[in-house]
């Protein structure tokens, strides 16, 4: 009898160096253009594609297992996938987890999001270690139909994250509360009843983990949006100001954040804290630079330590861009700093209580290491405001 035909490829990812990997497509067909990214975590698929720091990339997953448990509205982190696609290297099973609402590949399809299966994630993931994140170019044609020659073309016309402020593309359209908490067995996600302290959350595009942890630690909470300016806020009257993580190149962003986070911290004595895209914006206004990263960090296993008490926690991260430590102005010091490079991770102003980290530490790997940074927020606010 003759060999079986090989299947026909129907998914195409092509770099701007002209690579091709051939695999096979789910979700939404069509194509797409970013800067690819791998992110090493073994869990929460679904909370990285709906994470609004991912806009402008495509994800390869380098843990084999991805789609295996499902989606379900509780672990969105925003309304829709943010991330433009995702690389994978076993195509997903079937749900089997309890929880499961949708399959991967519906839930993709549905909002428009491309994604192949069958690549050699651990070579791709090598190529982007060695090289930096590439420009790349990602198509779905279930006929298998593929005009390489133009995708290379799009992958190599693609502008690249620097210079490009991404956060008004995932920021909200108008201010709105939040008072949902974290998860918690049996009751799911309860509803902040209690809160002691006022808190403005500036949104670069934030999770909504980060919103829920806010709430859990006492705090009612007012979200607006990136373009915010300081009368805005002070219009609430907070005891406290959070800024949030999101995407894009942190200078873009600055050029209308900086001079709103300078009004806060030259006319008021509130406490800052600042997460991500929100630790690079505080150190823009405090007078430091940041610099775009080779391939940047993205994974739940990064080893990072604190300078003050010598702790390592272990922590979730998504930046392609870093703050460069060697530019901290006098009295700013450094907190906190990558065991993997170094890289900065954490910062501080001596002497007020303002203060930012790069990683995210409502994501809980580890699995709570660095959920005292929304506890000590909280006591920055009732120390300066009496109960």
């Amino acid at each position: 009898m003759p060999a079986p035909a090989h299947p026909r490829p129907t998914a195409c990812l092509v770099l701007a160096d002209g690579s091709i990997f051939y695999g096979t497509g789910f979700g939404a067909t069509g194509e797409t253009v970013a800067e690819l990214c791998f992110n090493t975590a073994m869990t929460g698929y679904q909370e990285i594609m709906t994470d609004p720091s991912y806009a402008g990339q495509i994800v390869t997953f380098t843990f084999p297992h991805i789609g295996n448990v499902g989606t379900n509205p509780e672990d969105d982190e925003t309304g829709d996938p943010v991330a433009a696609g995702m690389v994978v290297k076993w195509m997903p099973t079937d749900p089997s987890s309890w929880r499961n609402v949708q399959p991967l590949s519906n839930w993709l399809a549905a909002r428009g999001r491309i994604a192949i299966g069958g690549i050699d994630t651990r070579r791709l993931t090598r190529a982007i270690r060695q090289q930096g994140a590439p420009h790349a170019a990602l198509a779905h044609d279930p006929e298998g139909n593929f005009d390489v020659e133009a995708l290379v073309a799009r992958a190599r016309g693609f502008a690249g994250l620097e210079g490009m402020d991404l956060a008004k593309d995932v920021t909200c359209a108008q201010s709105y509360r939040w008072n949902e908490m974290r998860w918690a067995w049996p009751k799911g996600h309860a509803e902040q009843t209690q809160a002691k302290h006022k808190v403005v959350a500036v949104d670069y595009g934030a999770k909504r983990n980060i919103l829920r942890c806010l709430a859990s630690a006492g705090c009612e909470v007012t979200v607006l949006p990136a373009t915010a300016t300081y009368e805005d806020i002070m219009a609430h009257q907070p005891d406290g100001v959070f800024l949030s993580n999101g995407p894009g190149d942190p200078a873009a962003t600055g050029a209308y954040a900086v001079p709103m986070i300078r009004d806060v911290l030259d006319k008021t004595d509130l406490p800052v804290f600042g997460i991500c895209l929100g630790h690079q914006m505080l150190a823009l206004a405090l007078g430091a630079q940041t610099t775009k990263m080779s391939h940047g960090h993205h994974g739940a296993n990064h080893p990072v330590k604190d300078r003050d008490t010598g702790k390592v926690e272990i922590t979730s991260m998504n930046h392609g861009f870093a703050v460069d430590a060697q530019t901290l102005p006098e009295g700013v010091i450094e907190t906190h700093v990558s065991l993997f490079d170094g890289s900065n991770c954490g910062i501080r102003v001596d002497g007020r209580p303002v203060w930012s980290v790069q990683h995210h530490p409502e994501a809980s790997p580890g699995p709570q290491d660095s959920y005292y940074l929304f506890e000590r927020f909280a006591e920055a606010m009732a120390a300066r405001v009496p109960a």
